[in-house]
């Protein structure tokens, strides 16, 4: 598989248009199925982290207070990532915040996002959930640490994308697993999938 970026954002809640800011963030690059380069970092947002997202995360205010700036780590971590294409489990979450983040320093993502959530609901149907955690489990892959927090969530999210590429590979002959494949997977139906990768086993 060519290079992809698996990031994981911690926030303040579910919406930045409600208000809600990134606490934390953290990249993996993936490249060949191995994680080859990390960044992580808290972030300072100027707004309170609510106690149980405290709770959820062990991220609070002290730290925050102690952290670079949300602008100061956007600049860092979107010229850590470059062109290179994005990956997030529930992408739909981690891209809002990523829009909503580097809308404020005036930059705009240049690259699009595959979702593992998705793609293991169309990949890996027998899973009993398909949260993070329990796709690890399932799947038999290493816990990376705690759980809500971002570069442990970032690092398990890679090693699931990595599983799925090898299920790709060996489940359907793909010899290629490229995000644009991954992306194509992800926005059809489930019912759909067998078709869509026979028909790209063909052209191979």
């Amino acid at each position: 598989m060519d290079a992809v970026a698996v990031i994981d954002f911690e926030t303040t809640g579910l919406s930045p248009a409600q208000g809600d800011r990134a606490t934390e963030i953290a990249a993996v690059i993936l490249e060949n199925g191995k994680v080859v380069d990390r960044y992580q970092s808290l972030m300072n947002a100027g707004v309170r982290i609510p106690s149980f997202i405290e709770e959820l995360t062990g991220i609070s205010n002290a730290m925050i207070r102690q952290a670079p700036t949300a602008a100061t780590v956007m600049r860092e971590v979107s010229n850590f990532v470059g062109d290179i294409p994005l990956v997030a489990h529930n992408a739909s979450f981690d891209c809002k915040f990523w829009d909503a983040e580097v809308a404020r320093i005036n930059l705009t993502r240049r690259q699009e996002f595959a979702c593992s959530l998705l793609l293991s609901r169309r990949l890996l149907p027998l899973a009993p959930s398909h949260k993070l955690g329990a796709l690890v489990e399932f799947a038999n892959l290493p816990i990376a640490g705690r759980a809500h927090r971002a570069l442990a969530d970032a690092e398990m999210a890679a090693s699931l994308l990595a599983h799925l590429a090898d299920e790709l590979r060996s489940r359907y002959g793909i010899r290629q697993v490229t995000h644009e494949l991954l992306r194509k997977i992800q926005g059809v139906p489930k019912a759909k999938v067998e078709q869509l990768l026979a028909k790209h086993q063909q052209s191979q």
